[in-house]
Parts: structure tokens; sequence; C-alpha cells
């Protein structure tokens, strides 16, 4: 397989190769990310093949570090945009999501203020400050959008382990929120 640093030179270079290559390695991990917020496979296929398109007109000038974090943030940024002018009718773990980190956060409307960098760069500091199992836990959860289930099955825990380390974690933030300066 095509190593990452090949795939963003094809985008530099403005090869149509570097879509397709970008698809056969990431597009189920983008896939996967889009439909755990959208809880629709067409929705989720269209946002990823909107990633290609936003990824193709953002590099360059972006050169990215990592190359599946860069697609991951595009990808969920998009699935969120989708979700929000969607009108769901059903509540995706995506809200649930939301709703549980609103106990840390506050206010009705989480989802934007989570995006207020102040609390963005709070939480990231916040992570560092975790274990790698919980940090790794958090992100699955908060981050990729996914099931305690399958957090639980990927690292070999039970699912009331992970929803106990989940709630711990939480808690934690909401502590370290509360010490930043950030109320509830």
């Amino acid at each position: 397989m095509i190593q990452d640093s090949e795939i963003i030179e094809l985008y530099i270079s403005r090869d149509e190769r570097a879509i397709s290559e970008t698809a056969e390695k990431y597009g189920a991990y983008c896939e996967k990310i889009a439909y755990n917020i959208l809880l629709d496979s067409f929705d989720a296929e269209e946002c990823v093949n909107d990633t290609y398109m936003r990824t193709w007109n953002t590099i360059p000038p972006t050169l990215p570090r990592i190359l599946s974090s860069f697609l991951a943030k595009i990808t969920r940024n998009l699935a969120l945009d989708r979700y929000r002018k969607k009108d769901a009718v059903k509540r995706s773990r995506y809200e649930s999501s939301l709703d549980e980190l609103s106990e840390c956060i506050g206010g009705r409307d989480i989802s934007e203020e989570i995006e207020i960098s102040a609390i963005g760069a709070a939480i990231s500091r916040f992570l560092l400050t975790e274990s790698d199992l919980s940090r790794r836990l958090f992100i699955r959860k908060y981050f990729f959008e996914d099931s305690v289930r399958e957090i639980a099955k990927a690292h070999g825990l039970s699912t009331s382990a992970v929803k106990t380390s989940l709630h711990r974690t939480r808690l934690r933030l909401k502590a370290f929120l509360s010490e930043e300066g950030i109320y509830i």
C-alpha cells in the first residue's frame, strides 16, 4: 500500500490518483466516522466524497503532518455540518455523546459551545494529563463517535469498564474545566 507521504505528493502535483489512493487507504475509516455521526449510509458516503474534494482543495497549501488525522477532522466537520442541516428524527450516538459531555461543559446547545476554541484547547490540555487508555477511550467515544460496545471490543474491556472509565474521565474533565475558569 502507498505511503501517506506519497499520497500527499500526489495532491501537491495535482495528480488525480491522489483521490483514488486516499479512497483505497482511508475510505472505510472516513466512512465510519461520518456514519457514526449521521447514521445514514448514503449521507456518510456523500460526506466522504466531500472529504476527498475538500482535501483536494486544501493540499496544497496545507501540508498535513498526519494524513489520517487530517482526513478524520475534515470528515468529522463535514458530517457535523450535514447533521446540523438535517432534521434528524432519531437520536444518534453524536447527540448522546453531546448530552454526556454537557454534564461537564453545560449549556443547552452544546454542539455550538464545544466549537469555542477556548473549550477545545482546555479539553486538549486535560487529555494530556490523562492515562493513555483513558485518553484513547475518550477520543474514540467523543471524537470518532464509536459505541461503548465497539470501544470495549477494541480494547479487550467489558462495556461496564468502558462506561465507568468514561464517567470518571468526564468527572475529572468537569473539575479540570472548573479549575480553568470554564464554569458550567
